[in-house]
């Protein structure tokens, strides 16, 4: 049976494994949100799917928005903190 520390190197190995500038952050004193909980490509492909629905719909063109509405609404999957549960990998704070 392992030790409490030996857990705790386990976990501290394994959190560096899966995210290296999450425990980067962490042990230089900067938190730093995990990679669950950023969000700054969800927006970012928001954003894009959203200019070209809006290019669409200015110019007449059914292709366009229905590309706008597909990207706009696969972006809006990124935006779960929980979708990597689909994947196998356990994210903290969430029900198992």
């Amino acid at each position: 049976m392992p030790t409490y520390d030996e857990r705790l190197r386990e976990l501290e190995q394994q959190l560096r494994n899966d995210d290296p500038a999450f425990a980067e952050a962490m042990s230089g004193g900067t938190p730093r949100p995990p990679r669950e909980y950023r969000r700054r490509p969800a927006w970012l492909w928001i954003s894009v799917g959203l200019a070209v629905l809006g290019a669409g719909i200015a110019a007449g063109d059914g292709f366009l928005i229905a590309a706008g509405l597909v990207v706009s609404g696969a972006a809006a999957h990124l935006f779960d903190p929980q979708r990597g549960r689909l994947h196998g990998r356990n994210i903290p704070g969430s029900p198992r």
